[in-house]
């Protein structure tokens, strides 16, 4: 064999197992993440129910869970329940020194799992839970990264609905806190401490959508509570919601006034005619009555007062009030008619003795001398006018009057009604807002 042959046969043999040993590596780069896995994880070498240990390997120190979150949307917002929805991603992460394992040369970023029982977890629970519930499609919305250096990172994305006890004293004007509470469940703060992660713990999904409220600001904060077993550590989010006022404008302030206005046409329209006045005001009372009940069907059954029930309350007494006025016109018009039949009669007699007398005046002129002093000495000097009384003097009748006075009294009330209703309830939202 030629030298030249001799040495295509050695390229050739050094090819094969340059390709053998590149294959072997890469399976054996799987097969080594496959016995880091049963290194750490292993039967009998890793014991889920024991707690990490705390910083540096300190037994007596607690262990530290950082929690940050994303919120993906709030669903809805139960005033009559007082409760809210919420959709997130919620992340731990903590230290857990047995899971350390050798990265090969930092081809190995990260372990994943998918079962949370293989390793140890916090005990964590949401404190103001109603109702809650994981997501399994297609796969169950779950994972757990181990790195090397022992740092776990276990994330899940879950819905939860939370209650919010709610104050409704200037509903629908009003400002709402609800929070998110989580909390440790059986380690002490001797054992388990809760961290918010540093820099941005919370995140919230761009463009969220509430159909009555918008999210104006969230804070973060620890709640730590002690009990007889302990103190025990906890955080919360504060969401702070705004109502939006344009759709209770639409459909209960402005409403209502039309419901207030039209009740004052019965002002207008003639005092006999007791069909379409008696009708008017039954219909707009009526109809405010329903505003109303159907208003408060939509709310719980609080012992305070809440500003839409000053609102419909008052245009309750004023529908109300013009049925009244009403009654009031009817009683005062046959008043009126009683006293034009006394003063028809009155003018008969006084008529039947003014015939008396002037047939008496021819024999008796002495007499007739007399009575005329006696007219004299009863006139009284003219009184200044009143320009009120001058007014209303071109209205004969009492009725005429009533309906008249009401005209100007009620839309007058109402106004100023508004203008302490609005000054008073705008400033206290500014007041809680910059509180």
């Amino acid at each position: 064999m030629g030298t030249g042959n001799f040495f295509w046969v050695i390229f050739y043999f050094a090819s094969l197992c340059s390709a053998s040993l590149a294959n072997n590596a890469k399976i054996n780069f799987r097969e080594k993440e496959k016995k880091v896995l049963d290194q750490i994880l292993g039967a009998g070498k890793y014991d889920a129910r024991i707690r990490p240990s705390g910083i540096n390997g300190t037994e007596n120190l607690a262990t530290y869970v950082y929690v940050n979150m994303f919120l993906r949307s709030i669903s809805k917002i139960d005033d009559y329940k007082m409760e809210y929805s919420v959709q997130l991603t919620f992340r731990e992460q903590w230290t857990d020194e047995r899971l350390k394992f050798d990265d090969i040369q930092g081809r190995l970023k990260y372990l994943t799992l998918t079962e949370a029982n293989r390793v140890w977890m916090p005990d964590l629970f949401f404190s103001n839970e109603k109702e809650g519930h994981f997501h399994n499609i297609i796969m169950p919305n779950v994972y757990i990264r181990i790195f090397p250096n022992g740092s776990v990172l276990y994330s899940i994305r879950i819905s939860l609905t939370l209650a919010c006890p709610m104050n409704l004293k200037l509903y629908p004007l009003d400002r709402q806190i609800c929070s998110l509470r989580m909390a440790s469940y059986g380690w002490t703060t001797n054992d388990l401490v809760f961290l918010w992660k540093e820099g941005d713990p919370v995140q919230v999904v761009k463009n969220l959508h509430l159909p009555r409220f918008t999210l104006e600001k969230f804070l973060t904060d620890y709640c730590n509570s002690k009990t007889n077993t302990g103190e025990y550590s906890c955080l919360k989010v504060d969401l702070l919601f705004k109502r939006e006022f344009s759709y209770y404008l639409i459909q209960i302030y402005i409403p209502c006034c039309m419901l207030v206005i039209v009740s004052w046409v019965s002002f207008w329209l003639d005092q006999g005619a007791v069909p379409a006045r008696v009708s008017l005001g039954v219909t707009t009372l009526l109809t405010m009555a329903t505003q109303t009940s159907g208003i408060n069907a939509s709310l719980p059954p609080v012992s305070y007062t809440k500003a839409i029930d000053v609102w419909t309350g008052v245009c309750l007494t004023f529908v109300f009030g013009a049925l009244l006025e009403f009654a009031l016109v009817n009683y005062a018009s046959r008043s009126d008619m009683h006293k034009e039949n006394m003063k028809k009669k009155r003018r008969d007699l006084e008529q039947a003795s003014i015939d008396a007398a002037s047939d008496l005046l021819d024999t008796d002129s002495n007499a007739t001398f007399a009575m005329l002093r006696q007219c004299e000495v009863h006139m009284q000097a003219p009184k200044r006018p009143n320009c009120c009384k001058t007014w209303l003097s071109k209205f004969p009748t009492r009725s005429k009057r009533i309906d008249v006075i009401s005209r100007i009294t009620f839309p007058l009330v109402f106004a100023l009604f508004n203008l302490v209703y609005w000054s008073t309830y705008l400033f206290r939202e500014e007041e809680d807002e910059t509180f």
